[in-house]
């Protein structure tokens, strides 16, 4: 069972430009320690920062940004906002070639034209299969990244564009790699449906037809943190190495040491 969570002070401002902002401090581990809080962030991209926004992010002392955006991402919606001092790394989670002309149809397509990609619980495989290549194909990726909390990155915040899929599945490793309890992550996880820190759908279409309730309910499915995804996750995790800790080790190279250290710099001192 999910221990009841501390309340604390709330350090979610209300972002203008930023959604999805959240500190993953507070949550429980198996061992009953905490996550330590003003130590690991998770959000939504960052260029459409402004300067308040800016000035708030700048105030956390960060010291690295993970982006784990592709270049596609990007180009559609600009680098980051620069915050003095702190250490930007990109590590693109999917291949920028990838769905190109998938998302074009989700920006662009008509009704009929999403009925084809998305109904019939199309669009749900497609995330589903998209957690599940992360997990087994992206082991280097998420390897360095625990590696760099354990050595010197934190404060950290990590993000995508909606901060919702490949942050999530970041800060899902991440909390698994310190022993948090798993239904503390899914708690977690939901929280990106929430009303105010959900990703703006954008489709280069904005009459009321383009953004009817049909074409929203197909799009729901890429624009949801659903629960389903993150367990396809955990299970290609059983599926793939046996359990947690020979994915940890086996699969990202974590060692016993570096275990310790992540700890030592995520958890309170118990």
């Amino acid at each position: 069972m999910t221990q009841e969570l501390p309340q604390v002070p709330s350090t979610e401002p209300e972002l203008t430009g930023v959604r999805n902002f959240r500190d993953v401090g507070g949550l429980p581990t198996v061992d009953g320690r905490r996550v330590r809080h003003g130590i690991l962030y998770r959000s939504g991209h960052l260029a459409h920062a402004t300067g308040t926004d800016a000035a708030f992010l700048a105030s956390l002392g960060l010291h690295t940004i993970f982006d784990f955006r592709n270049a596609a991402d990007q180009k559609l919606e600009g680098p980051d906002v620069d915050l003095p001092g702190v250490r930007n790394v990109n590590i693109p989670l999917s291949d920028p070639a990838d769905g190109a002309e998938f998302w074009t149809m989700v920006r662009d397509g008509d009704l009929d034209q999403l009925r084809s990609i998305l109904a019939d619980g199309k669009g749900a495989a497609r995330m589903t299969a998209s957690y599940r290549m992360i997990i087994k194909e992206r082991t280097a990726e998420h390897s360095r990244v625990l590696h760099a909390l354990a050595e010197d990155s934190v404060p950290a915040l990590m993000h995508c564009a909606a901060g919702k899929d490949r942050a999530g599945l970041s800060i899902a490793v991440s909390l698994l790699a310190v022993g948090v309890e798993r239904d503390a992550i899914e708690e977690d996880y939901l929280k990106s449906n929430d009303p105010h820190r959900r990703y703006r759908v954008r489709r280069s279409d904005t009459s009321p037809a383009a953004m009817s309730p049909q074409v929203m309910e197909l799009l729901s499915p890429l624009f949801e943190a659903r629960i389903d995804y993150l367990t396809a996750a955990f299970t290609t995790i059983e599926e793939t190495w046996g359990s947690t800790e020979r994915y940890l080790t086996e699969g990202l190279k974590i060692s016993p040491e570096t275990r310790e250290r992540l700890r030592e710099r995520l958890l309170d001192q118990g």
